[in-house]
């Protein structure tokens, strides 16, 4: 029943969807795995060929890319180089540990299983694993990962989401695998607050423009 799409999947996909912060979320789909005896596989969790090497890549690439967003993506879309709902964080020590604990199991992890993996198994089922229906899927993820984000960053926040959920979706579809975007979605958000705590927004959202 919570595998297909009568009444009990559906209201299993909504809640799921909408229920609390992402981390909570995100134990909702365990749980919905287990009763639904859907495989991890199904969701993401596929073993790496190469620890090391996915969890090397997924660091760099999280650094990177954050960097790109800030200093070449967000500029272009005239975005202010500072982002007032974080703006909290700057030389505050104290707030970094609970910062830490929500980057790695409500945005790495939660964000991830809820939005990639459960996402996609749920409207795989559903539209089925051609290439339109894949392509629809990546652009319904990442619109909804975009939306997620405005309540607390707004329209900037909406637009770099929905750009990074367009990546990440993407490398889903491509990989079948969460790993490397967990680990990547972690170092995304660290180089982020790394950015703010130390001040440092303006000078790298000016990298290339004035």
């Amino acid at each position: 029943m919570l595998r297909g799409f009568g009444p009990a999947g559906i209201l299993a996909f909504l809640i799921i969807e909408v229920a609390g912060p992402p981390w909570f979320r995100a134990v909702l789909v365990l749980l919905w795995a287990w009763c639904s005896r859907t495989t991890w596989r199904a969701i993401g969790f596929v073993r790496p060929k190469n620890w090391v090497r996915s969890l090397t890549t997924g660091i760099l690439f999280g650094i990177a890319f954050k960097l790109f967003m800030k200093a070449v993506v967000m500029p272009l879309f005239g975005a202010d180089p500072i982002n007032w709902s974080y703006h909290f964080l700057v030389g505050n020590r104290a707030a970094l540990p609970s910062m830490l604990l929500l980057i790695i199991f409500s945005a790495g992890f939660g964000e991830e299983i809820v939005f990639r993996g459960f996402t996609f198994e749920r409207l795989g089922k559903l539209l089925g694993r051609g290439t339109a229906a894949t392509i629809a899927i990546i652009v319904v993820s990442a619109a909804w990962f975009g939306f997620a984000h405005y309540s607390d960053q707004g329209l900037a926040g909406v637009e770099q989401a929905a750009i990074v959920g367009l990546v990440y979706a993407t490398i889903f579809a491509l990989t079948g695998s969460l790993w490397l975007l967990i680990v990547a979605h972690i170092a995304f958000d660290l180089t982020a607050v790394a950015i703010i705590y130390w001040d440092l927004e303006t000078q790298v959202a000016h990298l290339l423009f004035s």
